[in-house]
């Protein structure tokens, strides 16, 4: 469906993630989080929503342990024929997102930073 324009629908979890992003970006100042979101509404959002192949296939990742294949059964269950998900990584964040007819649905966002691992509390 590249070309034509997708109507973006942004869940509750994505609204709730950006309000994480923006707490965990708060110690570096206001100026953080806007380009975060500039970057967010004035380019990912229209690319996506005209051409949203770039995203990976999210359910070809393989899957090696019982909890998640139990998950990915569960997803699976409440996925419609002809859904598609898939994530985008762009310089700062992971976006996971749901092709679904018409529609874009943004489901969920993780700045780069909030993946990688806590040791702190380990060696306090």
């Amino acid at each position: 469906m590249a070309g034509k324009l997708r109507t973006p629908v942004f869940s509750e979890n994505f609204i709730r993630n950006l309000d994480a992003i923006q707490s965990f970006l708060k110690p570096q100042g206001g100026r953080a989080f806007d380009d975060l979101l500039d970057r967010l509404v004035d380019e990912i959002v229209p690319m996506l929503r005209r051409y949203p192949q770039p995203g990976r296939l999210f359910l070809s990742h393989p899957i090696h342990s019982r909890e998640g294949q139990l998950l990915l059964r569960k997803l699976k269950a409440k996925m419609k024929k002809g859904d598609d998900l898939r994530e985008f990584v762009s310089e700062e964040s992971l976006i996971l997102y749901l092709l679904r007819g018409t529609r874009i649905i943004f489901l969920s966002i993780k700045h780069h930073r909030q993946l990688s691992f806590d040791l702190r509390r380990f060696w306090s």
